[in-house]
């Protein structure tokens, strides 16, 4: 088993949808994942119980432009992060900052 590392890149991601979508596509969640808040926090809880996988970092690039175009539904998707890593102990989150590279 190793560690495992993900990068969720919301560079131009703009709203709800677009993060669901991004999910799907960087978190390698399946294609009937239901694209929405309570199915996101499932599926990051789920992440790290793969065989592979001791322990899982999941690094969120490029979050500001959404964040400030959208403050609501940011302010619940850092809810969802939360939870998760409170509810996974083998699952880390962090938000990098700066610039995409």
């Amino acid at each position: 088993m190793t560690d495992k590392v993900l990068t969720l890149d919301l560079d131009g991601v703009m709203d709800k949808a677009g993060l669901m979508d991004r999910c799907v596509r960087d978190l390698e969640l399946p294609d009937w994942f239901g694209r929405n808040w309570d199915a996101l926090a499932d599926s990051l809880t789920d992440l790290p119980d793969r065989p592979e996988v001791e322990g899982l970092l999941v690094v969120v690039r490029n979050w500001q432009p959404y964040a400030k175009a959208r403050p609501e539904e940011w302010e619940i998707a850092q809810e969802v992060f939360s939870s998760a890593v409170d509810h996974a102990p083998a699952l880390s989150l962090v938000l990098a900052l700066g610039g995409s590279s």
